[in-house]
């Protein structure tokens, strides 16, 4: 899922260094996206309204950060519906990524509204998920807490061992609704589970369909991340910037599935467990929720101080996604999500689009 390929290598930022505009340009364009970032991430207004709580489900884990989802908002009421305008067809091509994309969206706008004093019951139905609101006592949780902190952190970890009761919390977050998760802490299946990423992973990057949409969302710079406010900006994955020109010259040498493998082997092993996430159904209702449990997971693992980032090239491709459910031993269930976690360092945010272009309307 979930906006974890933006994986170059140094080259880029190498030659981008040579070939860039001056330093006092690159210094300002650098400020104005991190000004965009402070306003993005901002901490919930209390008193802000509808609008405050669509910008905090803006801020939910999501495909490529396509954002597909638009809201709807009348008195008392708010529907999270897709947007199948930005769908994925080569990564996603039955749309389990994007519902998946509006569980995660859900989750944060039911922890916003708790913690802003209204009740959120969600129900999937034919327009999206309709999410009734009504008044109660505000009630902020930990989860909560963590919404404006969590980040996919696609970068090597520490290595540092979770302690038990960590891993109870996020197991318990990480199931509900029909959903069951996998917390898979041995060094033994760490490490085949890395097997199976890098098998997806040079499926993928042999599968020239999946390259282009993969760089139809790659962010090469601060400009035009802030003028899309959406996809995989280098940074966000501590990569140098580089004019879109250059960089898709490189992009053929330097993105390989030999130089990507080597780092996700890394990259995994770093890592102090993976959770999979696994549905009782494959329908869009077990989807959405499986969406709603994976974001819960990052929310706790972004509370007791931990990262992760999504390793789903097991699920996304389809030979791939069988075997791994037969490794798991789950059956003719579909493993819906796998994501790495353990302690590793802040990296840059991403953008997400104001609330004005993402709804039909807003009332306070």
């Amino acid at each position: 899922m979930i906006s974890r390929r933006i994986l170059m290598s140094g080259g880029i930022g190498l030659a981008s260094g040579m070939l860039s505009n001056p330093r006092q340009a690159l210094a300002d364009k650098q400020r104005v996206y991190e000004d965009v970032v402070r306003s993005t991430w901002a901490p919930l207004q209390i008193d802000g309204g509808s609008r405050e709580l669509v910008r905090y489900a803006t801020l939910a884990a999501n495909s490529h950060n396509t954002q597909p989802w638009t809201f709807k908002v009348s008195d008392g009421n708010i529907v999270i519906a897709p947007d199948f305008g930005r769908r994925c067809p080569a990564v996603d091509p039955d749309d389990h990524h994007l519902f998946v994309s509006l569980g995660c969206a859900a989750e944060n706008l039911i922890q916003a509204a708790s913690a802003a004093g209204l009740r959120a019951e969600p129900l999937l139905g034919a327009d999206g998920i309709n999410i009734r609101l009504e008044r109660t006592t505000p009630a902020r949780s930990s989860l909560f807490e963590a919404i404006p902190m969590r980040q996919s952190a696609r970068s090597t970890y520490d290595g540092k061992i979770a302690a038990n009761e960590s891993l109870r919390l996020l197991e318990q977050a990480g199931a509900g609704g029909g959903v069951s998760i996998m917390m898979l802490t041995e060094r033994a299946k760490i490490t085949n589970v890395a097997d199976y990423v890098i098998r997806g992973n040079s499926a993928q990057i042999s599968d020239k369909a999946f390259m282009n949409e993969l760089i139809a969302w790659l962010r090469f710079n601060e400009t035009e991340a802030v003028a899309t406010m959406d996809g995989l900006f280098s940074r966000v994955s501590g990569i140098s910037t580089a004019p879109r020109w250059l960089a898709q010259i490189l992009l053929k040498y330097v993105f390989t599935a030999s130089g990507q493998n080597e780092k996700y082997q890394a990259q995994i092993e770093s890592s102090a467990g993976v959770a999979v996430f696994v549905s009782e159904r494959n329908d869009r209702m077990h989807w959405v929720e499986a969406g709603r449990a994976c974001q819960r997971f990052a929310l706790q693992a972004t509370a007791l101080g931990m990262k992760c980032a999504f390793i789903n090239q097991p699920v996304e491709v389809p030979a791939i996604r069988g075997q791994f459910a037969t490794y798991l031993g789950i059956g003719d269930r579909r493993p819906d999500l796998v994501m790495r976690f353990g302690f590793g360092p802040e990296l840059p945010r991403s953008l997400r689009r104001p609330v004005a272009q993402v709804t039909n309307s807003i009332k306070a």
